[in-house]
């Protein structure tokens, strides 16, 4: 068990550009509108025990239940690709919760799947395949104080874009979004056919 800082850099770019939390505000800024606040601390904590967790016995719970990898991502795509059509097409596909406080949305949608969603899952299982799990373990939190800073600061970042900016970024970011959900599902849909 040692540090490599080659190991820890890749694996925080992989997993920076998978968790994707500046692509994710669109998101988070309307389920704050809906909820009317966000525990940012909880949603972090949250987010950082599901990647520790899936890190250390994440292949093999999903294989004690019987789903691999690539099922558990299609399925993750399949809802990614559902909260796309919501940002492009403003419309509401997922009806909202009677207990659909801040405390809940913090913890779902926030912290999963958004944050620690079944992309960022995948990459850790495969990152596990090729670098040491201390290395894994400080790109992921370097990962989340960042999470934790971008949703601190959701209130500034919106005040800055206005809601024209918001309302560009959400329509961009669903496209993005749709994309990202097309590709994870392709590429998984094949290897389980």
């Amino acid at each position: 068990m040692t540090f490599n800082l080659n190991e820890i850099l890749t694996s925080f770019m992989v997993l920076f550009a998978v968790i994707d939390i500046i692509g994710s505000l669109p998101i988070i800024l309307e389920i704050k509108k809906k909820t009317g606040d966000l525990h940012e601390a909880k949603a972090t904590l949250v987010s950082l025990s599901i990647m520790l967790g899936f890190l250390f016995v994440g292949e093999s719970l999903i294989g004690f239940i019987g789903i691999d990898v690539n099922s558990f991502a299609v399925a993750g795509s399949i809802v990614l690709f559902l909260l796309a059509l919501e940002m492009i097409l403003g419309v509401s596909l997922f009806r909202g919760d009677k207990d659909n406080t801040p405390k809940v949305a913090s913890i779902v949608p926030i912290a999963f799947p958004i944050i620690a969603g079944a992309g960022s899952m995948t990459t850790i299982l495969s990152l596990r395949a090729e670098y040491e799990a201390i290395n894994i373990c400080v790109a992921i939190l370097l990962n989340i104080i960042i999470v934790y800073a971008v949703l601190k600061l959701t209130k500034v970042i919106e005040k800055a874009l206005g809601e024209g900016g918001i309302a560009i970024l959400r329509k961009v970011f669903g496209i993005v979004l749709m994309a990202i959900a097309i590709k994870l599902f392709s590429s998984n849909i094949k290897v389980l056919f």
